[in-house]
């Protein structure tokens, strides 16, 4: 199925996580660089969820998914062990219009967490739309011998140079062309750098 590649702000968006072990953490921990407010429900939760808990960076119910969970959430993420459950999420989450990622089957869900390489503010998504996302990690892992930290650095360079251009207010034209031809020039940097690396 087509996807959409589309980066959104999370902060403080309010996400739903079924599931305590090692499928939900990983998806937590994804949700917490992006600085979404997270509650969790499940029976049981592994010893780092209650950990991020007790650090006040979750928050956590114990006991069965229930559609009320979904209360005032903007995303819900079913990454239990029972894959009814996780069907019966997406779909409640479906009937009220709230998107919804499925970790055991894609399809019932709206979107995908893909496998993402950061380097500095710079971020590299690879997705497979839920059909291999170990083949995702591959190749996000292939891409990271090629993108170093100094993109990231680049990257900040890049912007203040942007931000200087907007404030003298020449043309969108102009503007696109100075920064084309400095990203080229610093990338061409980068890449030869890393040639010269034994």
């Amino acid at each position: 199925m087509p996807h959409l590649p589309l980066n959104i702000a999370m902060h403080g968006r309010r996400v739903l996580v079924v599931g305590g072990g090692t499928v939900a953490g990983r998806k937590v921990g994804a949700l917490l660089r992006a600085q979404a407010s997270i509650h969790l429900v499940a029976p049981a939760i592994s010893a780092e969820l209650a950990a991020l808990e007790a650090a006040g960076r979750i928050t956590s119910r114990s006991g069965p998914y229930q559609a009320s969970d979904l209360q005032g959430v903007f995303l819900a993420v079913a990454a239990s062990d029972s894959s009814e459950v996780n069907a019966r999420m997406a779909s409640d989450a479906r009937r009220l219009g709230i998107l919804a990622a499925v970790a055991d089957a894609p399809d019932l869900g709206d979107c995908t967490f893909p496998a993402l390489l950061r380097r500095g503010e710079l971020e590299i998504a690879v997705s497979t739309g839920g059909r291999c996302p170990a083949f995702a990690a591959q190749v996000r892992d292939l891409i990271s011998g090629l993108i170093g930290d100094g993109y990231g650095d680049a990257l900040e360079q890049l912007s203040a140079e942007r931000e200087k251009l907007l404030t003298e207010g020449n043309s969108s034209t102009y503007n696109k062309q100075v920064l084309r031809t400095l990203a080229e020039r610093l990338i061409n940097q980068l890449t030869e750098h890393k040639e010269r690396v034994p």
